[in-house]
């Protein structure tokens, strides 16, 4: 009869395990981040998976969070859609504040970039004076389109744009350089850590970067406007991950030790 009982107990408890590791699970937050697939080397697929240096910071923090990370690559224009019907918990993907300040509740910015002009080498294009008569590329809805076309204090930047032949404005950057490589356009208007990166990977010896920047600019991380909870627990752990050296490690993984700003 002991050992029934015993044996009755031990079933008892292994259930009542299970039962807690259910519903640890269940509750378990889920943290999906929003990303453009196409923008190496903050986010971009590579064969079967997402990687990239925004990719391994929110993996991360949820790891350390004990978050489960939903990545959801996503259609640059359709992400305030995305963000505000509650699709994605943030935007993380070298997401710019400036010009956006008050649309979104931010992080602090994580990233020190700037816009610049790639040209192939031999086009004789060294200077953004000779940009006049040109096709230009951006990405639709880009910091470098806002830079070229915004209205507000901006007149120098109003003008060059008036010089090309056209702004022409594409999908993602892939498309841009195939347009570039062909002859379709003159010059692509980017950032200049995804410059770097899009240069290195398709040949040093086929483009260059104008020394002029079209403007500067910080990275953050976009979160619904007024979700100053959700922002201020990811905040806290990119703040733990810089001073234990594990936000430098990954910056230098990715090469841009150089771009980052560390608290």
């Amino acid at each position: 009869m002991k050992r029934i009982i015993a044996l009755i107990l031990a079933v008892l408890t292994a259930m009542l395990a299970l039962a807690g590791c259910g519903n640890e699970q269940a509750s378990k937050k889920t943290f999906t981040i929003g990303f453009d697939a196409s923008f190496p080397p903050y986010g971009y697929k590579d064969g079967n998976d997402y990687v990239g240096f925004d990719i391994d910071l929110a993996k991360e923090v949820a790891s350390r969070r004990g978050w489960e990370i939903n990545l959801k690559p996503i259609d640059w224009d359709s992400k305030d859609f995305e963000l505000n019907s509650g699709t994605i918990d943030c935007i993380w993907n070298g997401f710019t504040i400036n010009g956006r300040e008050d649309k979104y509740t931010w992080s602090d910015p994580y990233v020190d970039n700037s816009q610049v002009i790639v040209v192939k080498k031999g086009d004789g294009i060294s200077a953004l004076s000779d940009l006049a008569g040109k096709t230009v590329v951006v990405q639709t809805d880009s910091s470098a389109e806002s830079a070229l076309t915004s209205e507000e204090d901006n007149d120098t930047l109003l003008a060059l744009t008036a010089s090309f032949k056209a702004l022409q404005r594409v999908p993602e950057y892939n498309t841009a350089f195939l347009n570039l490589e062909s002859g379709a356009a003159d010059a692509v208007a980017m950032d200049i850590g995804v410059a770097e990166y899009q240069i290195k990977s398709r040949g040093a010896d086929k483009f260059e970067i104008l020394g002029e920047k079209i403007s500067s600019e910080k990275y953050g991380i976009g979160f619904k406007l007024g979700n100053t909870e959700l922002r201020d627990q990811v905040q806290s752990t990119l703040d733990e991950m810089m001073k234990d050296g594990k936000f430098l490690e990954t910056a230098k993984k990715w090469e841009l030790e150089n771009s980052v700003i560390i608290k």
